[in-house]
C-alpha cells in the first residue's frame, strides 16, 4: 500500500513539474520575441471599430462600378440606336426596290425586274441576318460608323424612290401629252366638219330655190325669203369671229361694251353676241340705200342678182379684181376689220395688206367674210330690182317690240315683251 502511494506521488509532482515548464518557456520565449523588435498585432473586438472609416473606404469602389454601368447603358443604347437606323435604311432600300419592280412592270423589262428582285432579296437576307444577331445577343456593331453607312443607305435610297418618281412622272406626262395631241387632233377634225357644215349650209346649195324666180313674178316675199339667208350668213359670220376673240383671249364682255357703252344688261352671257351681230350689219349694210354705181334698170339688178348668187365668191373675185362687188368687199373688210383687232386676232398685218394692194386672202375668217359680203351684196341688188324705193331703218332705243320688224331671242322675252306693251 505504502510502496504505490510513494510512485503516485512522484508522478503527480512529474506532471506539475511539466506545467510550469511550459509557462516559463512561453514567457522566456516573448520575452525573447520583444528583445528582438517582433511586435505583435493584437486584433481588437469588432464592436469597436469606426464605422466612417469603413464607408470611407467602400465609397471609391462603388463609384467605379457605377461609372461602368453608366458606360455599358450608354453603348447599349448607342448600339441600339445604330441598329434602328440601319433598320430604317433597310426598309427605305426595300420600297425603293419594290418601286423599281414596279416600273419595270410597264413597260415591261424582263432585266430590271430581276435586278430589282435580287436588290429585294438580297436586302432581306441582310435583314434576316441581323435578327438572329440581335437575339442571339450578338451584335458586333460600330454605332458611329453603323449610322453613317445606315444614313447614306437611307439617302440612295431615297434618291433612287425619287428617280423612279420622277421617271413615272415623266411617263405618265408623255402618256398624257400623247392623250392631249390625239383630242386635239379630233378637236381640229370636228371644228374641220363644223366649218364644212357651216360652209354647206352657207354655199349656193340653200340659194338653188331661188333659181326659178323669174322677173316678172317677182315679189316683196322673195326679198324677205333671201333676207333670212343673209342674215344666216351674217350669224354665221359673228359666231366665227368672237370665237377668233376667245382664241386671242379677248374679254367679250369688255368688247361687248365698247360697243354697245350704255349700261346694256345681258340675260345671259351667250347674248353678248347680238352686240356684235349689230355691229356687223350696220357696217355692212351702210350706204345700202343708194346705188354702189350708176343706177341701171331694174332688170340689169334682177340679173345681176341671179349671176352673184349662183357663183363660187371667192373665184368671181379672183376673176373680177375690179368688179363692184370685189371694190364693195374691199371696202367693207378694212372698214369692218380694225388693223389693231386683225393684229390681236392673227399676230399680223398680212390679210389687210393684201387686201389694201387688191388681193383676197385664203383663210376661213377672210372666206367667211366674203360668203356674208356676196349674200348681203345680192340682197341689196334683189332691192334694187324692185323698181321702188328700197330703204332699211335701224330702231330708235326703247322702242316697243314688233313682230313685224324685230326678233325675240328668246321665246320667253317675247312673251315679257308682249306684255309690256299690251
Amino acid at each position: 500500500m505504502e510502496t504505490v502511494k510513494c510512485r503516485s506521488l512522484p508522478n503527480n509532482k512529474s506532471k506539475i513539474a511539466r506545467t510550469f515548464q511550459k509557462v516559463i518557456s512561453l514567457k522566456t520565449a516573448t520575452r525573447i520575441a520583444s528583445n528582438n523588435g517582433i511586435g505583435m498585432c493584437m486584433l481588437t473586438p469588432h464592436s469597436k471599430f469606426d464605422p466612417d472609416d469603413s464607408n470611407a473606404a467602400s465609397k471609391p469602389q462603388n463609384a467605379a462600378y457605377n461609372h461602368k454601368k453608366k458606360d455599358a447603358k450608354a453603348k447599349r443604347r448607342a448600339v441600339l440606336e445604330a441598329l434602328l437606323a440601319k433598320l430604317f435604311a433597310s426598309i427605305t432600300t426595300i420600297k425603293a426596290g419594290y418601286a423599281e419592280l414596279q416600273m419595270a412592270q410597264n413597260p415591261y423589262c424582263s432585266d430590271a425586274i430581276q435586278a430589282s428582285d435580287q436588290a429585294v432579296v438580297d436586302e432581306l437576307k441582310q435583314l434576316s441576318e441581323l435578327k438572329r444577331s440581335f437575339f442571339k445577343n450578338e451584335l458586333d456593331l460600330s454605332p458611329q460608323v453603323t449610322m453613317m453607312l445606315a444614313e447614306i443607305q437611307e439617302q440612295q435610297g431615297l434618291m433612287k424612290t425619287y428617280e423612279i418618281t420622277i421617271k413615272k412622272l415623266e411617263a405618265d406626262a408623255e402618256v398624257r401629252g400623247s392623250d392631249i395631241g390625239s383630242l386635239k387632233k379630233q378637236l381640229d377634225e370636228v371644228i374641220a366638219f363644223n366649218k364644212s357644215l357651216e360652209k354647206r349650209l352657207n354655199a349656193s346649195g340653200p340659194l338653188s330655190m331661188f333659181d326659178n324666180i323669174q322677173f316678172s313674178l317677182l315679189n316683196p316675199t322673195h326679198f324677205v325669203q333671201f333676207l333670212h339667208h343673209a342674215i344666216r350668213s351674217t350669224r354665221s359670220f359673228v359666231k366665227l369671229m368672237v370665237r377668233e376673240m376667245e382664241a386671242a383671249h379677248w374679254d367679250i364682255e369688255a368688247a361687248a361694251k365698247a360697243i354697245e357703252p350704255e349700261n346694256t344688261v345681258f340675260a345671259k352671257p351667250s347674248h353678248r353676241c347680238f352686240v356684235f351681230e349689230s355691229f356687223v350689219c350696220k357696217t355692212m349694210l351702210e350706204g345700202f340705200n343708194h346705188p354702189h354705181e350708176e343706177l341701171q334698170s331694174e332688170h340689169y339688178y334682177f340679173i345681176e342678182f341671179k349671176r352673184l348668187k349662183s357663183l363660187n365668191p371667192k373665184q368671181f373675185l379672183t376673176h373680177n379684181p375690179d368688179s363692184s362687188f370685189a371694190r364693195f368687199t374691199r371696202a367693207k373688210y378694212l372698214q369692218l376689220v380694225h388693223a389693231k383687232m386683225e393684229c390681236s386676232l392673227f399676230g399680223n398685218l398680212n390679210q389687210r395688206k393684201l387686201v389694201s394692194s387688191g388681193g383676197f386672202p385664203d383663210s376661213a375668217f377672210f372666206n367667211a367674210f366674203v360668203e356674208m359680203a356676196r349674200r348681203l351684196w345680192a340682197l341689196n341688188l334683189l332691192a334694187f330690182s324692185f323698181g321702188e324705193d328700197v330703204s332699211i331703218f335701224q330702231v330708235a332705243k326703247n322702242s316697243r317690240f314688233s313682230d313685224v320688224y324685230m326678233e325675240a331671242v328668246t321665246q320667253d322675252s317675247r312673251i315679257r315683251n308682249y306684255h309690256r306693251w299690251h
